[in-house]
């Protein structure tokens, strides 16, 4: 809805047309030619070369003396900075998740990694009644939830080891039987995640729910947070290539790079 509302909006071309400079130039990890830069916008460089000049300018590129190449300028990193201390991670992932429910017509909740564990802070229903205990200040099991499953994928060991012993800790699979080899159940959770980018839950924790989850990350690669779609079995289907599965693993996606992750 934003961006559609931003695309009607009255918007200066040629301010659209030299961002695309900027763009590519962001995409690069190193200094770029002038014939390069100018392909990679879409542009010739006859019509690229003027715009560079006024980025120079202010700061947003800068091109290299000797092989006169350009790169992002210090305006740019400073306009990155402050952009990243401006984000809220729950802020950038509120539109994804309404987004995201309407799509499925699901239930979906998003969660933060607390002091206890991974706690829900937002859930945004479906038009298809779910009767879960699930509401903002839930605290899901690590190891037996969708959700919880999702953080264990790819925070360190260490931390959720960490969990696992302390008070809050549940040891516990989907199926509720306890974990006896810790470190073995996290490599397993971590594989299903590489092999298929969201970790599931089939009929449990809670009987006849199903619960797809991804996490999103920020800008150095850390999860900031995890999506989770649920709905009762009956319209939930859980293979791993569904569209249920698809779309959560696009909305976390979606997320990491609101949030600047270039992964």
């Amino acid at each position: 809805m934003e961006q559609r509302v931003m695309r009607e909006q009255r918007a200066v071309q040629s301010v659209e047309v030299g961002g695309r400079l900027l763009i590519a130039l962001a995409r690069q990890a190193a200094a770029m030619t002038l014939k390069d830069l100018a392909a990679a916008a879409g542009l010739p460089a006859s019509r690229a070369h003027p715009y560079l000049v006024s980025f120079g300018r202010l700061g947003l590129i800068e091109q290299d003396a000797v092989s006169g190449r350009y790169a992002l300028g210090p305006a740019a990193l400073q306009l990155g900075l402050a952009c990243l201390h401006q984000l809220d991670p729950l802020k950038a992932a509120g539109p994804v998740a309404e987004a995201l429910s309407q799509q499925i017509d699901q239930t979906v909740a998003i969660a933060l990694w607390g002091n206890m564990g991974p706690a829900i802070v937002r859930v945004i229903e479906g038009s298809q009644p779910l009767h879960v205990n699930m509401r903002a200040g839930s605290v899901m099991a690590l190891l037996g939830t969708a959700t919880g499953r999702a953080f264990a994928a790819v925070l360190p060991a260490r931390v959720v080891k960490e969990m696992l012993a302390g008070p809050q800790g549940d040891a516990r699979r989907a199926d509720r039987t306890p974990v006896k080899d810790v470190a073995r159940e996290l490599e397993a959770i971590a594989a299903e995640y590489r092999r298929h980018g969201v970790t599931r839950a089939v009929g449990r924790p809670i009987p006849g729910v199903n619960a797809f989850s991804a996490p999103a990350f920020d800008h150095e690669g850390r999860p900031a947070l995890v999506l989770t779609a649920l709905g009762h079995e009956d319209n939930f289907p859980v293979g791993w290539e569904s569209p249920l599965a698809k779309a959560v693993r696009e909305a976390a996606a979606a997320v990491s790079h609101r949030l600047g992750h270039r992964g």
